[in-house]
């Protein structure tokens, strides 16, 4: 027993780690670009509070931990959809498929399209006429294996592309990870390190300024945009079933409860928790709640899911939300094909 409330110390530790609460300690929020890479994209894990890190299952789960794709049975599917803040929308569409014994590999996309702004100057503080989007995409390939019985791991390949009117920046990035079943009262473990990669630069037509050529010869000068680091994030997470048939503490065919804790550090935040549990009914109806611990904006968020049996094939529809305070909720909607 006292090994599992260590563990558990530790974990609740850098989930509700007080620096953010010291004002004489200076942070590195907001020095990072591309932040959209820290967005939540499963459904399930947003009804959870974000805790997924030892949560996840399946394709769903690898931009949390990409030891998540071990856990697929066959193959798999899966397609996402978020209402986000201020207009913005995003997406994910992946596949996973179990090549071998112990081997699995999948394809993970994700989207973002802010919807049309303004086109603004010195000159049109109100606009131009003209509207621009901010199109960012993330495309991962993925290789888990089950090392163990006991123990998964995984690791991420990510082409990322940010579009912001005609300037663009490209990048490789890697994810790793590790699910480990610690056989201490039914813990498992996970860690991840995501968005592991170099500094980038925006470049394109939009920096370009035309000058007289006395000043350049082909009349025109680029503006040179500052290098800045991927939001590099480190996740540490504990799952517990404490109710179901594999429980070890209340043991029961048909109902489970399992609660979840994270802990995260981005490069470019402070430290923050989040953490959530799911009830399932035969693994067949899901009810989720979840809250992220402090976060500036993000706080309480629920979900539901349904698991349907279809011949050989199973199919999982997914409902989330969560209260984002003054900006509002989001609400996500996904589907999954088990196959």
């Amino acid at each position: 027993m006292s090994k599992f409330f260590a563990l558990f110390f530790v974990t609740v530790s850098l989930s509700v780690g007080q620096f953010r609460d010291i004002p004489e300690v200076v942070t590195k929020v907001a020095t990072s670009t591309a932040n959209w890479l820290k967005l939540e994209t499963s459904a399930r894990a947003i009804g959870m509070g974000g805790s997924h890190v030892a949560s996840g299952r399946g394709i769903a789960g690898i931009p949390y931990n990409p030891a998540s794709a071990a856990f697929i049975e066959r193959s798999e599917a899966y397609f996402s959809s978020v209402n986000y803040i201020a207009g913005i929308q995003h997406g994910v569409l992946s596949y996973g498929k179990k090549v071998g014994p112990s081997d699995f590999v999948g394809l993970h996309l994700f989207y973002l399209d802010s919807g049309p702004m303004a086109v603004t100057n010195e000159y049109y503080p109100d606009g131009t006429g003209e509207d621009f989007r901010v199109v960012s995409t993330a495309f991962r390939t993925t290789y888990a294996r089950k090392m163990t019985d006991r123990l998964k791991v995984g690791g991420s390949l990510n082409y990322i592309r940010d579009v912001i009117y005609e300037a663009d920046m490209q990048a490789l990035a890697f994810d790793i990870g590790s699910n480990f079943d610690t056989g201490i009262y039914g813990v498992m473990l996970g860690m991840s390190i995501a968005n592991f990669g170099p500094e980038v630069q925006y470049n394109g037509e939009s920096l370009h300024i035309t000058v007289p050529d006395t000043i350049d010869v082909d009349e025109r000068v680029s503006k040179i945009t500052t290098k800045f680091p991927l939001p590099l994030v480190f996740r540490l997470g504990i799952e517990n079933e404490v109710v179901g048939s594999n429980s070890v503490f209340v043991k029961h065919p048909q109902h489970s409860l399992k609660i979840s804790i994270d802990g995260i550090k981005p490069n470019d935040y402070t430290v923050y928790g989040t953490m959530g549990m799911e009830y399932s009914w035969q693994n067949l109806a899901f009810a989720r709640l979840g809250s992220h611990l402090g976060h500036d904006t993000a706080g309480l968020s629920a979900g539901a899911g349904l698991r349907l049996r279809l011949g050989k094939m199973v199919a999982v529809v997914d409902y989330a939300f969560v209260d984002y305070d003054l900006l509002k909720t989001t609400h996500q909607v996904s589907m999954g094909i088990e196959f």
